[in-house]
Protein backbone atom coordinates (compact mmCIF):
# COMPACT_ATOMS: atom_id res chain seq x y z
CA UNK A 1 0.00 0.00 0.00
CA UNK A 2 0.69 3.63 -0.67
CA UNK A 3 0.80 6.65 1.89
CA UNK A 4 -1.47 8.50 0.21
CA UNK A 5 -3.92 4.88 0.65
CA UNK A 6 -3.08 4.29 3.59
CA UNK A 7 -3.78 7.76 5.42
CA UNK A 8 -7.03 7.72 3.83
CA UNK A 9 -8.00 4.91 5.83
CA UNK A 10 -6.80 6.69 8.76
CA UNK A 11 -9.87 7.30 10.30
CA UNK A 12 -11.73 4.25 9.58
CA UNK A 13 -8.95 2.63 11.37
CA UNK A 14 -9.13 4.98 14.69
CA UNK A 15 -13.22 4.51 15.62
CA UNK A 16 -12.65 0.57 14.39
CA UNK A 17 -14.65 0.32 11.01
CA UNK A 18 -11.51 -1.06 8.73
CA UNK A 19 -12.68 -4.94 7.35
CA UNK A 20 -9.74 -7.23 8.53
CA UNK A 21 -7.90 -7.95 5.74
CA UNK A 22 -7.37 -3.67 5.24
CA UNK A 23 -6.71 -3.71 8.91
CA UNK A 24 -3.65 -5.97 7.76
CA UNK A 25 -2.88 -4.28 4.97
CA UNK A 26 -2.58 -0.74 6.76
CA UNK A 27 -0.78 -2.52 10.01
CA UNK A 28 2.16 -4.29 7.68
CA UNK A 29 2.55 -0.30 5.85
CA UNK A 30 2.83 1.09 9.10
CA UNK A 31 5.57 -1.86 10.71
CA UNK A 32 7.64 0.30 8.03
CA UNK A 33 6.50 3.40 7.43
CA UNK A 34 7.47 5.71 10.70
CA UNK A 35 6.15 9.04 8.87
CA UNK A 36 2.59 7.26 8.64
CA UNK A 37 2.58 5.79 12.38
CA UNK A 38 3.37 9.04 13.09
CA UNK A 39 0.69 10.82 11.21
CA UNK A 40 -1.79 7.83 13.09
CA UNK A 41 -0.39 8.60 16.30
CA UNK A 42 -1.43 12.52 15.92
CA UNK A 43 -4.57 11.75 14.73
CA UNK A 44 -5.20 9.17 17.61
CA UNK A 45 -4.36 12.37 19.69
CA UNK A 46 -6.50 14.96 18.57
CA UNK A 47 -9.50 12.28 18.47
CA UNK A 48 -8.94 12.13 22.05
CA UNK A 49 -8.66 15.66 22.80
CA UNK A 50 -12.27 16.29 20.90
CA UNK A 51 -14.02 15.93 24.80
CA UNK A 52 -11.72 18.74 26.26
CA UNK A 53 -13.75 21.64 24.65
CA UNK A 54 -14.79 23.83 26.83
CA UNK A 55 -18.08 23.85 27.43
CA UNK A 56 -20.65 26.64 29.03
CA UNK A 57 -21.07 26.55 33.22
CA UNK A 58 -23.43 24.07 34.86
CA UNK A 59 -25.34 25.12 37.01
CA UNK A 60 -25.34 24.14 40.99
CA UNK A 61 -28.62 21.57 40.28
CA UNK A 62 -26.48 19.85 37.61
CA UNK A 63 -23.72 19.76 40.14
CA UNK A 64 -25.58 18.17 42.48
CA UNK A 65 -27.02 15.36 40.32
CA UNK A 66 -23.48 14.57 39.43
CA UNK A 67 -22.18 14.57 43.02
CA UNK A 68 -24.78 11.60 43.31
CA UNK A 69 -23.63 9.81 40.26
CA UNK A 70 -20.61 9.91 41.76
CA UNK A 71 -21.36 8.57 44.86
CA UNK A 72 -23.26 5.23 42.82
CA UNK A 73 -20.20 5.00 41.12
CA UNK A 74 -17.64 4.74 44.13
CA UNK A 75 -20.43 2.12 46.03
CA UNK A 76 -19.81 0.45 42.53
CA UNK A 77 -16.69 -0.25 42.89
CA UNK A 78 -16.96 -1.50 46.35
CA UNK A 79 -19.19 -3.77 45.29
CA UNK A 80 -18.48 -4.54 41.15
CA UNK A 81 -20.10 -7.66 40.67
CA UNK A 82 -23.80 -6.24 41.41
CA UNK A 83 -23.02 -2.99 39.70
CA UNK A 84 -20.46 -3.16 36.18
CA UNK A 85 -23.04 -4.54 33.88
CA UNK A 86 -25.85 -2.47 34.93
CA UNK A 87 -27.36 -0.47 31.85
CA UNK A 88 -28.46 1.89 34.22
CA UNK A 89 -24.50 2.59 35.35
CA UNK A 90 -24.13 3.54 31.92
CA UNK A 91 -26.37 5.92 31.64
CA UNK A 92 -25.06 7.04 34.56
CA UNK A 93 -21.58 7.04 33.78
CA UNK A 94 -22.48 8.94 30.32
CA UNK A 95 -24.27 11.51 32.11
CA UNK A 96 -21.72 12.22 34.82
CA UNK A 97 -18.72 12.82 32.35
CA UNK A 98 -20.79 14.85 30.21
CA UNK A 99 -21.93 17.14 33.38
CA UNK A 100 -18.34 16.67 34.78
CA UNK A 101 -16.82 17.79 31.22
CA UNK A 102 -18.90 21.05 31.25
CA UNK A 103 -17.42 21.86 34.60
CA UNK A 104 -13.91 21.19 33.92
CA UNK A 105 -14.00 23.19 30.73
CA UNK A 106 -15.64 26.13 32.14
CA UNK A 107 -12.85 26.04 35.00
CA UNK A 108 -9.94 25.85 33.17
CA UNK A 109 -10.62 29.64 32.08
CA UNK A 110 -12.23 30.72 34.99
CA UNK A 111 -10.00 29.51 37.87
CA UNK A 112 -6.28 29.05 37.93
CA UNK A 113 -4.60 25.57 37.23
CA UNK A 114 -3.07 25.73 40.95
CA UNK A 115 -6.48 26.13 42.55
CA UNK A 116 -7.26 23.21 44.89
CA UNK A 117 -11.15 23.21 42.99
CA UNK A 118 -9.15 22.71 39.65
CA UNK A 119 -7.40 19.70 40.84
CA UNK A 120 -10.41 18.11 42.47
CA UNK A 121 -12.60 18.74 39.13
CA UNK A 122 -9.98 17.06 37.42
CA UNK A 123 -9.47 14.25 39.49
CA UNK A 124 -13.21 13.23 39.07
CA UNK A 125 -13.15 13.40 35.55
CA UNK A 126 -10.26 11.28 35.12
CA UNK A 127 -12.66 8.82 37.66
CA UNK A 128 -15.57 9.02 35.25
CA UNK A 129 -13.29 7.89 32.24
CA UNK A 130 -12.38 5.15 33.74
CA UNK A 131 -15.17 4.34 34.99
CA UNK A 132 -16.84 4.50 31.37
CA UNK A 133 -14.37 2.84 30.15
CA UNK A 134 -14.49 -0.27 32.39
CA UNK A 135 -18.17 -0.17 31.78
CA UNK A 136 -18.30 -0.64 28.42
CA UNK A 137 -15.25 -3.28 28.29
CA UNK A 138 -17.74 -5.95 30.17
CA UNK A 139 -20.44 -5.50 27.68
CA UNK A 140 -21.55 -8.18 25.30
CA UNK A 141 -21.55 -5.94 21.98
CA UNK A 142 -18.35 -5.58 20.71
CA UNK A 143 -19.16 -2.04 19.32
CA UNK A 144 -19.65 -1.29 22.58
CA UNK A 145 -16.56 -3.11 23.94
CA UNK A 146 -14.31 -1.40 21.43
CA UNK A 147 -16.05 2.23 22.40
CA UNK A 148 -14.27 0.84 26.27
CA UNK A 149 -11.34 0.35 24.55
CA UNK A 150 -11.43 4.05 22.55
CA UNK A 151 -12.27 5.28 25.94
CA UNK A 152 -8.78 4.26 27.20
CA UNK A 153 -7.26 6.48 24.97
CA UNK A 154 -8.29 9.62 27.19
CA UNK A 155 -6.46 7.87 29.86
CA UNK A 156 -2.99 9.08 31.00
CA UNK A 157 -2.41 7.44 34.00
CA UNK A 158 -5.24 4.83 34.23
CA UNK A 159 -5.64 2.52 37.35
CA UNK A 160 -4.27 -1.01 37.49
CA UNK A 161 -7.91 -1.71 37.56
CA UNK A 162 -8.44 -0.43 33.45
CA UNK A 163 -4.78 -1.68 32.47
CA UNK A 164 -6.08 -5.61 33.67
CA UNK A 165 -9.21 -5.12 32.18
CA UNK A 166 -7.14 -4.13 29.14
CA UNK A 167 -5.07 -7.13 29.14
CA UNK A 168 -7.87 -9.04 29.91
CA UNK A 169 -9.91 -8.10 26.73
CA UNK A 170 -6.71 -8.62 24.56
CA UNK A 171 -6.23 -12.13 25.32
CA UNK A 172 -9.79 -13.15 25.99
CA UNK A 173 -12.09 -10.42 23.68
CA UNK A 174 -13.53 -12.93 21.03
CA UNK A 175 -13.90 -9.59 18.30
CA UNK A 176 -10.47 -9.42 16.20
CA UNK A 177 -11.11 -5.61 16.15
CA UNK A 178 -11.67 -5.02 19.87
CA UNK A 179 -7.99 -7.20 20.44
CA UNK A 180 -6.17 -4.35 17.41
CA UNK A 181 -7.74 -1.56 19.60
CA UNK A 182 -7.04 -3.16 22.40
CA UNK A 183 -3.32 -3.86 21.36
CA UNK A 184 -3.20 0.13 20.50
CA UNK A 185 -4.54 1.39 23.22
CA UNK A 186 -2.12 -1.28 25.82
CA UNK A 187 1.20 0.54 23.59
CA UNK A 188 0.43 4.25 25.09
CA UNK A 189 1.27 2.81 28.19
CA UNK A 190 4.14 1.05 27.37
CA UNK A 191 6.22 2.24 30.45
CA UNK A 192 4.23 -0.43 32.79
CA UNK A 193 6.08 -3.13 33.71
CA UNK A 194 2.45 -5.12 33.34
CA UNK A 195 1.35 -3.86 30.10
CA UNK A 196 5.16 -4.66 28.83
CA UNK A 197 4.96 -8.22 30.15
CA UNK A 198 1.09 -8.62 28.64
CA UNK A 199 1.85 -7.59 25.35
CA UNK A 200 4.77 -10.36 25.05
CA UNK A 201 2.62 -12.90 26.50
CA UNK A 202 0.27 -12.40 24.01
CA UNK A 203 2.30 -12.65 21.14
CA UNK A 204 1.95 -16.63 21.98
CA UNK A 205 -1.65 -16.77 22.59
CA UNK A 206 -3.32 -14.83 19.68
CA UNK A 207 -4.62 -17.12 16.90
CA UNK A 208 -5.39 -14.25 14.81
CA UNK A 209 -1.98 -13.29 12.34
CA UNK A 210 -3.18 -9.52 12.29
CA UNK A 211 -3.12 -9.36 16.33
CA UNK A 212 0.12 -11.48 16.46
CA UNK A 213 1.51 -8.74 13.92
CA UNK A 214 0.44 -5.78 15.78
CA UNK A 215 1.84 -7.10 18.90
CA UNK A 216 5.41 -7.74 17.17
CA UNK A 217 5.08 -4.10 15.85
CA UNK A 218 3.96 -2.55 19.66
CA UNK A 219 7.37 -5.24 20.99
CA UNK A 220 9.40 -3.20 18.42
CA UNK A 221 8.06 0.44 18.98
CA UNK A 222 8.95 -0.13 22.67
CA UNK A 223 12.25 -1.51 22.62
CA UNK A 224 11.20 -4.73 24.49
CA UNK A 225 14.28 -6.85 25.01
CA UNK A 226 12.39 -9.27 27.05
CA UNK A 227 10.32 -10.44 24.12
CA UNK A 228 13.54 -11.69 22.05
CA UNK A 229 13.26 -15.50 23.44
CA UNK A 230 8.93 -15.74 22.47
CA UNK A 231 10.11 -13.75 18.98
CA UNK A 232 12.24 -16.46 18.49
CA UNK A 233 10.22 -19.21 18.88
CA UNK A 234 7.96 -17.95 17.07
CA UNK A 235 9.76 -18.07 13.87
CA UNK A 236 10.89 -21.57 14.46
CA UNK A 237 7.27 -22.34 14.74
CA UNK A 238 6.10 -23.70 11.45
CA UNK A 239 2.41 -23.97 12.19
CA UNK A 240 2.31 -20.20 12.27
CA UNK A 241 1.13 -17.94 9.69
CA UNK A 242 4.45 -16.78 7.15
CA UNK A 243 3.72 -13.49 7.27
CA UNK A 244 3.47 -13.35 11.44
CA UNK A 245 7.02 -15.56 10.91
CA UNK A 246 8.26 -13.49 8.78
CA UNK A 247 7.78 -10.03 10.69
CA UNK A 248 8.92 -11.79 13.71
CA UNK A 249 12.50 -12.16 12.17
CA UNK A 250 12.24 -9.02 11.11
CA UNK A 251 11.70 -7.87 14.54
CA UNK A 252 14.50 -9.82 16.06
CA UNK A 253 16.77 -7.91 13.70
CA UNK A 254 16.09 -4.59 15.03
CA UNK A 255 16.00 -5.78 18.60
CA UNK A 256 19.01 -7.66 18.95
Amino acid sequence: MQCEEVREQFADYVIGRLQDSARLRLAEHLGGCALCRAELDELKTIWMQLDDIPRAEPTSAVRERFEVMLQAYQDGRRHPARTWRRPVLQFLAAAALLILGIGVGYRMHTVPASNPEMAELRSELHQTKQMVALSLMQEQSATDRLKGVNWSYRLQEPSADVLHALLDTLIHDSNVNVRLATVDALRQFGNQPVVRRGLVEAISQQESPMVQIALIDAAVDLRDKESVGTLRQLTQNQSADYAVRDRAQKALEQLE
